[in-house]
């Protein structure tokens, strides 16, 4: 499937990612190559193939919540260099 600069840059701009001229033609090929390869996978036969939510069988996925003893709230809080009564006290890294 052939991928326009256009669409490249499209997706960098929901991804609010900006692209010199020579990396958007580099991920025109990268794109276009992973959509060739989702491609392929519509072509295997998963005839009798049962579908599957995981790899690997999960037992007891949604098991109910039981309260279990827990670490001393301030024997945690006294290795953090700053803390209230609640947690941890960080630094704002968003605005």
């Amino acid at each position: 499937m052939k991928i326009t600069k256009e669409e490249v840059l499209h997706v960098a701009s929901l991804a609010r990612l900006k692209f010199s001229d020579e990396d958007a033609q580099k991920l025109e090929a990268d794109m276009a190559g992973i959509i060739d390869f989702a491609d392929t996978l519509g072509e295997l036969d998963t005839e009798g193939i049962v579908p599957t939510a995981h790899a690997i069988p999960m037992q007891n996925a949604f098991r109910p919540d039981e309260v279990k003893p827990s670490f001393d709230r301030r024997e945690i809080l006294k290795n953090a260099p700053d803390f209230d009564e609640e947690g941890f006290i960080v630094p704002k890294v968003v605005e």
